[in-house]
């Protein structure tokens, strides 16, 4: 049965690209923690091939939105999309194929190559918060429709929403009533700030970006795409690390955060720590906790 379907896969990789593919893959590509990821062997040069059960191909379409909108802004290298769709009862999200290194092998200059073109990256604007679809963060669905106002975006379908998920996924009634409280407050951390809406990758961190291995250059993928306040890309680089000096150096003399920037990074990455403890559970509860009481303690 297996052989069946990566027969009928590679034909339809074949059809969609105009290039024979191998009637199976190479081998598996580990690493990703949400998707089944294949390398396939093809005469135009091997693809990247997600698949996925016949109910993710909606999760696999905005994905390669996403890539596009990140590639039309010519800021970042991303992989290119060569196909989405469903085969023989299976989802398939087809990539260019890129030979990376890890990113703790990046020297200085391409963390800073990665700085300076991320900067370049946020300045393309949109004229509300938001996307034009719902995206997921990792397997966990994140509401996009648009709002010109970025405290009631951010309370609502940030925080608020990954709040009630984490409450549905048996987060301790006292932190959500704290996280609720939380809600009420979190326009004080803007009082001094108008972000724009820029183009976010939404979901940075260490794990999705690398560097092409020969040309060095730098390369994001996995997004979560919206338009937001920059500030919430660099925040998550900072929350599990695989980021430099370099990088940061690069992008603030590219583009200066605003002052009270780091005041606001635990809000920020308070959504992706309730957002582990919906996917892995685990001690993120005792640190959403330790993060929600901090900000609680700069309110009034």
């Amino acid at each position: 049965m297996e052989a069946e379907r990566h027969h009928a896969l590679g034909r339809w990789l074949g059809e969609q690209t105009g290039h024979r593919h191998a009637s199976r893959p190479a081998g598996e590509v580990h690493g990703g923690s949400v998707h089944r990821c294949l390398r396939w062997p093809a005469a135009g040069g091997d693809a990247f091939v997600k698949v996925a059960a016949a109910s993710q191909l909606a999760a696999f379409e905005v994905e390669a939105a996403g890539l596009e909108s990140l590639r039309e802004a010519q800021a970042l290298r991303v992989p290119c999309v060569h196909a989405v769709g469903l085969v023989a009862g299976t989802a398939v999200l087809a990539l260019e194929w890129l030979a990376l290194s890890p990113p703790d092998a990046a020297s200085p200059e391409v963390q800073a190559r990665l700085g300076e073109r991320l900067a370049s990256q946020h300045r393309v604007q949109a004229a509300r918060f938001g996307w034009s679809r719902d995206n997921t963060l990792g397997a966990t669905p994140q509401p996009n429709a648009e709002d010109d106002d970025w405290v009631r975006f951010y309370r609502q379908r940030r925080l608020g929403h990954m709040l009630t998920l984490a409450q549905a996924a048996g987060l301790d009634p006292r932190i959500v009533d704290r996280g609720e409280r939380l809600l009420d407050r979190c326009g004080q951390f803007f009082e001094d700030h108008c972000p724009v809406p820029s183009l976010l990758h939404g979901d940075l961190w260490g794990g999705n970006w690398s560097a092409l291995a020969r040309s060095r250059e730098p390369v994001i993928y996995d997004p979560a795409v919206y338009f937001g306040d920059r500030e919430t890309d660099i925040a998550f680089t900072r929350l599990f690390g695989g980021f430099g000096r370099a990088f940061y150096a690069a992008y603030e003399a590219a583009w200066p955060p605003d002052p009270g920037a780091g005041t606001r990074t635990t809000l920020y990455n308070l959504y992706h720590v309730l957002n582990h403890h919906v996917l892995f559970g685990g001690g993120y509860a005792r640190q959403a906790q330790h993060m929600i009481d901090g900000l609680l303690a700069e309110v009034r």
